[in-house]
């Protein structure tokens, strides 16, 4: 209507359309089919397309706009503890469960099962990622409940269901079931062994729990597994949400989260007043076997914050090859340009990282090496990815100049999501611990990991100074440290060994050797260019 148009919107980039995740992450591809698991190319590019489409973006927008709301009585006064969630997580919920990340690895016997899952997950990080949270802990959930035979055979089909069953129901009345976790408390955080969580026997295997659980992820959860204390010690257990007689399970959500970062998934404070619950492993055992769990989490946690950063980049790079300023595209600018380059490594050295843990964890069933690799791997992998994520996605942010800190922007929502890996099953101090205590109880892993990097001896002098300098001693006050060397050098060595030779190269020459502190310092001999194509820029022309 003539009259209201105050201006031409010009310089601006297009809203970004449908696109696939799958088809412009050529990392992601090559280890895909690089690590074994080319056979679920068809079922990736489906996934891909599924969360690179604006309906899903539509739908993230939604459910973390319209956040959880908990009711926790009924109209006349009874005690119901419920979550009420906008319908856009339900169908967020159950387009994920439909591909599988939850249960790809499992479900599916051929090597690189546990690789295709994983890719999976990294994808589906790039549509939305609270999802992700209920997804990784039934993922995990079968490695703790190893330890309890008869309750893994009787929810194993369920968990593993590519259905989405959102019902508060008991969890024979349901096609599908969630699973979750409820471990930390006020007094202990990280420190399991404080928990004052107790656990009083009734009879004919079940417990009645007591106590309070300062984080609950999920409280809608189906199945959720906890730690409480018995006569023995910390032991582990299982509870239902809703007990087989219809009711809910003695457990009272006294509060929801107000978190910083991703605000489409519920987490609550919770009371158990005698929660129902039965036994999963040895009395005084429960750390020990819920880490089976926490171990492939942190799994998860390099996996997401690995698609965040790729998004992040993917984001960076519309904007920035769809706007202009000072008569040139932004992304043809020198300066730019190195940064989206450097974004650009960042990025890909992630995707090599967790998928190449992901492959450890594929082939520990038929290879004792690859399970001693695994065991430090994960725990590497988790700390360095989830560490930079961080950093790329706030200067993947900055490159949208102030549109990229309005909210209706995607990238301001995945840069308040960023930190979260970092905290999630233990944050960075606990786990460079845990590679020191990896290394020093089992060298056969450090002998693995040794071993892994070095396959790319002679690929660049960078990479064979490290290799032949000695490692930092393995002691709490190295942690970090050392921790941080075996993540670049892996990198490096993952990247000389699979990936182009200007992307290596650049990588080595920047993180292993003497580099600038911030992103965008790559030297003047780096192909940005190259780099910045490679990553799923269109091709940089300077014109406005």
């Amino acid at each position: 209507m003539s009259g209201y148009a105050t201006h031409e919107v010009r310089n601006q980039p297009p809203l970004m359309g449908d696109f696939s995740a799958w088809e412009t992450d050529a990392p992601l591809r090559a280890a895909v089919a690089g690590f074994g698991a080319a056979w679920a190319v068809p079922r990736l590019a489906a996934c891909g397309a599924r969360v690179g489409s604006a309906h899903v973006r539509a739908l993230a927008a939604l459910a973390n706009r319209h956040t959880p709301e908990l009711h926790t009585h009924d109209p006349y006064g009874r005690r119901i503890d419920e979550v009420i969630f906008h319908p856009a997580w339900h169908e967020l919920m159950a387009l994920l469960r439909a591909d599988e990340p939850h249960a790809l690895g499992w479900t599916d016997p051929r090597p690189g099962a546990q690789v295709a899952r994983a890719a999976l997950s990294y994808l589906w990080a790039q549509g939305e990622a609270g999802v992700g949270c209920p997804a990784a802990m039934s993922f995990a959930s079968l490695a703790a409940l190893r330890h309890a035979p008869a309750l893994l055979q009787a929810f194993r089909a369920q968990i593993l269901s590519p259905r989405y069953d959102p019902r508060p129901l008991p969890p024979g009345q349901k096609h599908a079931l969630t699973v979750a976790m409820a471990l930390t408390e006020k007094q202990g955080g990280s420190d399991l062994r404080q928990i004052t969580t107790e656990a009083t026997v009734t009879g004919d295997g079940w417990y009645a729990l007591t106590g309070h659980k300062w984080f609950f992820s999920v409280p809608t959860a189906d199945l959720f597994l906890t730690l409480a204390r018995t006569p023995a010690g910390p032991t582990c257990f299982l509870a239902q949400g809703w007990r087989d007689d219809g009711a809910r399970n003695h457990l009272l959500l006294q509060r929801l989260k107000d978190k910083s970062g991703n605000r489409s998934n519920a987490s609550a404070e919770v009371e158990f007043r005698g929660l129902a619950a039965r036994r999963v492993g040895e009395e005084g055992r429960g750390i020990a076997t819920i880490l089976d769990m926490a171990h492939l989490t942190r799994l998860e946690c390099a996996l997401g914050s690995a698609g965040q950063m790729r998004q992040a980049l993917r984001l960076a790079l519309h904007h920035t090859t769809h706007r202009a300023a000072f008569g040139q595209i932004l992304a043809a600018q020198p300066a730019m340009a190195n940064v989206l380059a450097d974004l650009a490594l960042e990025a890909e050295a992630a995707t090599w990282l967790a998928l190449r843990a992901a492959q450890a964890l594929d082939a520990t069933p038929r290879d004792e090496a690859a399970g001693a690799l695994n065991r430090l791997l994960t725990p590497v992998v988790k700390f360095w990815i989830c560490k930079r994520a961080p950093l790329v996605i706030a200067e993947a942010l900055e490159c949208h100049g102030g549109n990229g800190y309005i909210e209706e922007h995607d990238i301001a929502r995945l840069y308040r999501d960023a930190p979260v890996n970092g905290l999630w099953e233990g944050s960075g101090n606990i786990i460079c611990l845990d590679v020191v205590r990896a290394l020093v109880r089992e060298p056969a892993s450090a002998d693995a990991l040794r071993a892994e990097i070095a396959l790319a001896k002679g690929g660049h002098p960078a990479l064979d100074a490290w290799l032949a300098a000695p490692w930092p001693e393995a002691t709490a006050h190295n942690a970090r440290r050392l921790t941080e060397q075996l993540a670049l050098a892996l990198a490096a060595s993952l990247l000389l060994r699979h990936a182009p030779a200007a992307i290596a190269h650049a990588y080595c020459a920047t993180r292993l050797a003497a580099c600038g502190h911030t992103l965008g310092t790559l030297p003047a001999s780096t192909d940005c260019p190259f780099i910045i194509t490679r990553a799923g820029g269109a091709e940089i022309t300077s014109r406005p």
